[in-house]
């Protein structure tokens, strides 16, 4: 199918990975890239992001409505596209293409993104909307959405795929290991973690915000490498005897794609638990859950010790993802199947 894909594209976006997936089941995939639209002005960027108004919101819309008009695409795919006006999105649905929002964030949570303001008046113009969570689905269909179908995060198999079959602990130079961003209260639970003093806690991701979050001597004795993409991400998750994974609270996450890569990538997988996790991963058998910052440690010095149980684990872990197809092939095939189904009742009507 021809699809025209509307998202914040490069290597560092997990959008840009469904792409990628899209081209390797087959389809055409004709890009817009929203970062093409972006001031290079901050204080500009902050604005457009609160408001979703501006010149290049404009522009945007126009090159969009062009493009569609000239390729005649079977699907638009918005992959978070928070600047596109519920005219534009009409104007394409009144062409015969199928209009389908991905969105990997939640617009109903508490985190208090700032950011939703034309979205939230775009979800009744879409045929069809991708969440993340159980939640969203009555939030949507409350907001006069016409479809809601629920697919978990995926993990991408060009870049994240398990170390070669030498690799061991003599390999890892990260302890207890988290990359990522500090939403919730994790700054304080990895300090706390540390300050037992029984096995190191190294901490990768967008330093601002982590120097913001810790304390100066925490930052200074925690915080390495800065934020990992690519390669350095998937050998950052090779490189850690235990890779933590945390729920964000605030967007009332049931899993999160971080669970997925690590396990993807061959790490030993200590993630919280919830019903998200618990359905996708034998619990002790394929990762292991925590609940609670005394069951975390309890499980850290559980494992940390016992290599042989991590790398048994962390094997099963792959086997469950390729089994389950936990990878963007697989769960963006199930969405392109449900846009083939709303295309066909639109033929028949």
């Amino acid at each position: 199918m021809k699809i025209l894909y509307v998202s914040q594209l490069s290597p560092n976006d997990s959008s840009q990975y469904r792409a990628w997936a899209l081209e390797r089941l087959g389809h055409s995939v004709t890009s817009l890239n929203l970062n093409d639209y972006a001031s290079s002005n901050r204080f500009v960027r902050a604005a457009v992001h609160r408001l979703a108004a501006g010149p290049g919101v404009q522009r945007l819309n126009r090159d969009l409505l062009r493009l569609a008009e000239s390729t005649r695409p079977d699907i638009l795919w918005a992959d978070k596209a928070l600047w596109l006006h519920p005219q534009t999105i009409d104007h394409i649905r009144s062409l015969g293409i199928v209009t389908v929002s991905y969105m990997i964030d939640n617009p109903f949570g508490t985190r208090n993104d700032d950011c939703w303001r034309v979205y939230l008046k775009d979800i009744p113009h879409f045929d069809l909307h991708v969440v993340q969570r159980d939640a969203n689905i009555a939030h949507y269909r409350e907001r006069g959405a016409r479809d809601v179908i629920k697919i978990q995060t995926a993990y991408e198999p060009t870049l994240q795929f398990p170390p070669p079959a030498t690799w061991s602990d003599h390999d890892r130079d990260r302890g207890v290991s988290f990359i990522g961003t500090p939403y919730d209260d994790r700054a304080t639970t990895l300090t706390r973690l540390a300050a037992v003093n029984e096995f190191p806690v190294v901490i990768s991701g967008p330093m601002p915000r982590w120097q913001s979050a810790l304390s100066s001597t925490a930052f200074s004795d925690l915080f390495r490498e800065g934020e990992l993409y690519l390669q350095q991400y998937r050998e950052g998750i090779w490189r850690s005897k235990i890779n933590l994974s945390f729920l964000t609270h605030s967007n009332q996450d049931e899993f999160v794609h971080k669970s997925f890569e690590i396990a993807a990538c061959g790490g030993f997988l200590l993630a919280e638990r919830s019903p998200g996790h618990s359905k996708r991963f034998e619990e002790d058998e394929e990762a292991v859950f925590f609940t609670g910052f005394d069951e975390l440690l309890e499980k850290i010095r559980r494992y940390y010790p016992d290599e042989a149980a991590r790398t048994r684990i962390a094997a099963a872990g792959v086997a469950r993802g390729l089994r389950d197809g936990y990878h963007n092939d697989h769960q963006v095939s199930l969405i392109v199947d449900r846009a083939r189904e709303i295309m066909a009742k639109k033929t028949v009507a």
